[in-house]
């Protein structure tokens, strides 16, 4: 039996794609015992989740104190888990029974890699974002040779950035605005990858073929695209549906007509933004499900009588529910993959990093969505506006939408499938690297 260690960064967006691609290595190959590495505060969040035999937990300390809130303080967060967790994580290797074989590496925690190198351990990188992330942070020294980071947008914004390879033109003023604070850290998270055996990308190659290719192209080592790493991507019309109280509300509405809303596990929005974003959804009409994440008492709680506020919900079964007609939402990586393996159309609004890239890659590259955010406080006529035009089942744009997000539903579905490209590249990332 091969014994992998699995170190995913603290995070929602982070654990959940591993702990997937944990059950897909588990359940594909009998030849692996996986070990999680998770913080404390993680285990008693997923620790009782169904799992494989062959998948178990270990613990390290939380990152930060409880009572410190990470949505407040992300960059301090991702500081933190840099420094505190190295000696931990290396005093859990010293504790295993079984001999560690092989270590999956979220890339975000660079300091992994370092710790299997020093151990002679083989080790792949994972990146839990987009393709198209990646490489453009691998060419950052191109950004900097133009000049193109933390320019003055109001005299450059509109030059066009083109030079890329894998991501198509985008202008300045659309680029994502990170913090300088991270500035030297997140290049150098995709530089260190170069230190692994191979290189494991949460993506599907169909989704994004140049930016994979450009990766292929810069690297010497293996590079596997293993898939969406999400839960389920099909429907449960088993689970009962008075289980919660959202699902009774959702098999009310006629099909399409319910405009699904979250924005991420840490809601970025002022209260100003807020109130715009509420009053132009009631004044649009269309009927809308927004998932607050505890934060409702930011809320103004009078939604009318098209909206349903919620503190949590599945979103993939939320997703495949009949009546979800599209998703508002953040972009982030995961959701995104869940939106277009559901066949959902994105109405896009990003709010930082990764997100603004993979808000672009959805209009202009796949075409199956439209985008919301376009200020930095987007006003409730825009809301409403948009919203109602973005819903409209009966328009032209609105039925072209459908037709492109049905293609990309099925292409991206039958590369899970039996000879699919993202079942192949788990089927040779595990030939490749155990026996």
């Amino acid at each position: 039996m091969n014994h992998v260690v699995v170190m995913p960064y603290p995070g929602r967006g982070h654990i959940n794609p591993l702990l997937n691609l944990c059950h897909l290595l588990a359940c594909q190959s009998s030849l692996l015992n996986l070990t999680v590495v998770v913080t404390e505060e993680w285990l008693t969040i997923i620790g009782s989740d169904p799992k494989p035999d062959n998948v178990r937990f270990a613990t390290i300390p939380n990152v930060l104190p409880s009572e410190i809130n990470r949505g407040t303080d992300a960059i301090g967060f991702f500081v933190a888990a840099q420094n505190n967790m190295e000696g931990p994580f290396e005093e859990v290797l010293d504790r295993m029974e079984q001999p560690v074989d092989f270590i999956i590496a979220d890339v975000t925690l660079k300091w992994t890699l370092d710790v299997a190198n020093r151990r002679n351990i083989r080790v792949a990188a994972y990146w839990p974002m987009s393709a198209s992330m990646f490489t453009m942070w691998y060419h950052v020294e191109l950004l900097q040779k133009h000049q193109h980071i933390y320019v003055d947008l109001s005299e450059r914004g509109e030059e066009c950035i083109h030079y890329i390879p894998g991501l198509s033109p985008m202008k300045v003023k659309d680029f994502p605005v990170v913090d300088r604070a991270l500035h030297n850290i997140l290049p150098d998270l995709v530089a260190v990858s170069k230190k692994a055996q191979s290189l494991l990308l949460a993506t599907v190659y169909e989704l994004e073929p140049e930016a994979i290719d450009a990766i292929k192209y810069k690297f010497q080592i293996p590079v596997y695209t293993v898939g969406p790493n999400i839960p389920n991507i099909q429907p449960k019309p088993t689970l009962p549906i008075n289980e919660h109280s959202y699902f009774s509300w959702l098999n009310s509405k006629p099909p399409n007509s319910v405009l699904y809303i979250s924005l991420g596990s840490y809601l970025s929005m002022s209260s100003t933004q807020i109130d715009e974003m509420l009053a132009g959804l009631k004044e649009s009409g269309v009927n809308f499900l927004w998932v607050t994440r505890g934060e409702a008492s930011r809320f103004n709680v009078d939604c009318g009588d098209n909206g349903l506020l919620v503190e949590w919900c599945d979103q993939l079964i939320v997703l495949a529910n009949n009546s979800i007609g599209g998703f508002l939402s953040h972009c982030g990586w995961n959701s995104v993959k869940e939106s277009v393996f559901s066949g959902v159309p994105i109405l896009t609004f990003p709010i930082t990093g990764e997100q603004v890239i993979n808000s672009k890659v959805i209009v202009d590259n796949w075409k199956n969505g439209s985008k919301l955010k376009s200020g930095s406080l987007v006003k409730r006529e825009e809301i409403m506006a948009v919203v109602r035009r973005f819903m409209d089942l009966e328009s032209v744009e609105r039925n072209e939408m459908m037709e492109r997000v049905n293609k990309i539903q099925g292409v991206c579905r039958e590369s899970v499938n039996e000879g699919g490209s993202a079942t192949t590249d788990v089927d040779r990332f595990i030939r490749n690297n155990f026996r």
